[in-house]
């Protein structure tokens, strides 16, 4: 299942316009907050896919009867890009479990690259719900590599994949990569992918305007 938030008429759709834009971009800040507030309408909707049960709660007056989560998911952020992504999936699911994992580019002098990971952390997924966060779903090569890693740590019953703007082709293979039944949470869709793999038009590097260029 695709959820293409920029399909729909709302709110979103301003947030994903304002980390588009190169002016609004300089102003660090407010780019992480929004993607902050993207992340927190996100888990919203994906809330909507969880088992509920009965609970009732005393109040001051009486009892209430109210259908509540059934348990929290674990939340897998790609760092370093997806550290604002993480924090307003917690705002929502503030008793969830957290998962990290560094994945990177390295790049060869032809000019291509290969997907690499130097650190993974996990609670036990098994029969759980995993979310997979990370802003920029370009080539999709990321997010099957730190899907395969996290099974070392079980199997989870649900998997979904946020992220805010993904190419087609990304999309495509990421979908075929992953299990039949996962669900994926898309802020934008783009049509286009650069010779470096670079999503169009995009927004430039997430990370970089999160936190600053790295070297």
């Amino acid at each position: 299942m695709i959820y293409h938030f920029n399909a729909h008429h709302s709110v979103f759709n301003q947030f994903v316009r304002e980390i588009r834009d190169q002016v609004i971009q300089k102003d660090r800040a407010k780019f992480r907050n929004n993607i902050v507030r993207m992340s927190e309408l996100m888990a919203y909707e994906i809330s909507k896919t969880f088992k509920f049960q009965l609970e009732l709660v005393t109040t001051p007056l009486g009892v209430a009867e109210l259908m509540v989560p059934e348990e929290q998911p674990v939340i897998c952020s790609i760092m370093r890009a997806a550290l604002p992504m993480h924090q307003g999936f917690l705002q929502i699911f503030d008793q969830a479990d957290s998962a990290f994992a560094a994945a990177f580019r390295k790049h060869h002098k032809s000019g291509e690259f290969e997907i690499e990971m130097d650190y993974l952390s996990s609670p036990d997924l098994t029969d759980r719900t995993l979310i997979i966060v990370d802003p920029m779903l370009a080539t999709g090569s990321s997010i099957e590599l730190v899907y395969k890693q996290l099974l070392i740590h079980g199997k989870p019953a649900q998997v979904h994949v946020a992220a805010l703007i993904a190419s087609e082709a990304g999309l495509d293979r990421v979908r075929a990569k992953l299990p039949e039944n996962t669900h994926f949470w898309i802020g934008a869709i783009d049509k286009e992918l650069t010779a470096q793999a670079y999503i169009v038009p995009g927004l430039g590097d997430a990370g970089d305007l999160a936190f600053g260029r790295k070297v």
